[in-house]
């Protein structure tokens, strides 16, 4: 094989572009060849095999720069059919069944639960493999808040301006609630798992009780107590623990 000269300025032209790392190799191997190299100089040079070289030499030669680059593979054709791959698409945009026990779906999860109440039978890795090439990812949970404040953009400006540039000498002080048990009532209903959207639920919530550890104030030695949305102080539980009798405790 002989290349003509507009041949050799359009392979040369893909070494100086780097059109792709594996094309510009094979058109240097082709030109390597029309230079003059045997087979195994060209594989010595380039890293790899005598076999590989006549390969991309004779394809050079049947399809020109175009069969230098890889071919689509075909694949071995779907054994799921479109109609299992759906159902299990539109399952994972809902939350699990309640008998399942579960809050978020996992791949092992839903395998289970297919086999047991749709008589489907597909593997984890199947489930997590149409997850990943669908982009859904349902064992991940993000927030989100809408506010009614006509003022909030000018509020996070200057809380965020305080800890992004503190005036000189500040001091940043964060106050947060330590409660340990909360029912909790999300202030907007949450928005549904997507095709490349995790799910989300509001951060600000509504307490419909709590139960709240004691804490004692430094000065006094004093349980400080509990405080309801309503401003009413909330009558402690009875304890044996004398940090919640009210009384100052002595070392």
């Amino acid at each position: 094989m002989h290349l003509t000269a507009e041949q050799r300025i359009e392979l040369e032209s893909v070494l100086r572009v780097g059109y792709d790392g594996s094309v510009s190799a094979r058109a240097q191997i082709v030109l390597w060849w029309d230079d003059g190299h045997s087979a195994a100089e060209i594989a010595t040079m380039n890293g790899a095999t005598r076999p590989t070289v006549y390969k991309w030499v004779d394809r050079y030669a049947e399809g020109g720069l175009a069969a230098l680059e890889d071919r689509v593979s075909t694949g071995r054709p779907q054994s799921i059919s479109a109609k299992v791959r759906a159902r299990i698409l539109a399952l994972t945009r809902t939350s699990p069944p309640v008998e399942t026990g579960l809050t978020h779906w996992s791949s092992h999860g839903m395998a289970k639960y297919l086999r047991r109440h749709e008589n489907i039978s597909v593997s984890h890795n199947f489930i997590a493999a149409l997850w990943r090439e669908h982009n859904l990812k349902p064992h991940r949970q993000g927030t989100f808040k809408v506010s009614r404040d006509p003022d909030f953009s000018t509020k996070v400006i200057d809380v965020v301006g305080l800890y992004l540039d503190p005036p000189a000498g500040a001091v940043v002080l964060s106050f947060d609630e330590k409660t340990q048990v909360q029912a909790l009532q999300r202030t907007q209903p949450m928005l549904p798992i997507d095709f490349g959207k995790t799910e989300k639920r509001t951060h600000d919530y509504k307490r419909h009780g709590t139960t709240t550890l004691p804490v004692l104030r430094p000065e006094t030695d004093h349980r400080v107590p509990d405080v309801h949305e309503s401003g009413a102080q909330a009558v402690p539980e009875e304890s044996t623990d004398p940090r919640c009798s009210g009384q100052p405790v002595h070392p």
